[in-house]
């Protein structure tokens, strides 16, 4: 596969995966969901790498979720509701190797989800952590939600979720969203630290333990399928499609006036 919207580059038994949107604060569309499975498949089952580092490029955003401007009703790529979103966090969960979410900047909305997915997540002290989904007519049924709970408890699970406000890296390392925050200019330094502790031990102990810790939780897939049939329908609503017009409009959504 030729990408467009990734870049990927091995150095050291690290396979680093970024995402090359700078310009829509590295959201995703239909085609960077393609090309990211098929780079953590590359990366997962290569012998010669031992760990994966997921991040994004510029310094502005780690990622944003789902690029609204790709958005109408559906995405503009396959699946449920145009986006293989489902594919993609399972791919991150079902390598046998360690995934590392480097976040510079913001992890917002599927963003959020996808770092929360992460094995690890080291921050840079410039990064911010929030979901949006119901300010702009959408939500993450399944990993988003249910997996979020078990990371940071049910209560601040649904603040995060309800709110939808913006949590700052030292706030999220304490919640438990984050693992290490370290200021801006170390953040490099920092993930190679813990790349390389990884690359002396067990590859085969560490797959093991991941496929251990993913089997409490992998019911969540199957809520996540479901809710991402419901999501589908939600989509096709004039109260969804409403926060995506307020979105791109840059003005507050009126949500109630669509609600039946």
């Amino acid at each position: 596969m030729q990408y467009e919207d990734i870049l990927y580059a091995v150095e050291s038994g690290v396979a680093t995966i970024t995402i090359n949107r700078p310009q829509v604060m590295n959201a995703f569309r239909g085609k960077t969901c393609e090309e990211l499975i098929h780079a953590f498949n590359r990366a997962g089952w290569d012998n010669a790498i031992g760990v994966i580092v997921l991040t994004g490029a510029g310094d502005r955003a780690f990622c944003t979720g789902g690029d609204q401007s790709a958005h109408d009703g559906q995405y503009d790529g396959r699946g449920i509701i145009g986006l293989p979103v489902e594919e993609l966090q399972s791919i991150i969960r079902d390598v046998p190797k360690p995934v590392i979410a480097r976040v510079q900047g913001y992890a917002i909305g599927g963003g959020n989800v996808l770092a929360t997915l992460c094995d690890f997540t080291i921050a840079s002290e410039k990064a911010q952590f929030g979901q949006v989904g119901p300010k702009v007519g959408s939500v993450d049924p399944g990993f988003g939600t249910a997996y979020l709970a078990r990371v940071v408890g049910e209560k601040k699970a649904r603040e995060i979720w309800y709110l939808c406000r913006r949590y700052t890296a030292a706030e999220a390392e304490r919640m438990g969203l984050v693992n290490a925050v370290v200021p801006h200019d170390q953040l490099d330094a920092e993930v190679a630290k813990w790349c390389a502790e990884i690359m002396e031990r067990s590859p085969t102990a560490l797959a093991i333990a991941k496929r251990s810790f993913n089997a409490d939780t992998d019911s969540i897939r199957g809520i996540g399928g479901m809710g991402m049939q419901a999501l589908s329908m939600y989509y096709a609503s004039d109260e969804s499609k409403e926060g995506v017009r307020a979105f791109n409009e840059k003005r507050k959504p009126d949500f109630r006036k669509f609600q039946k």
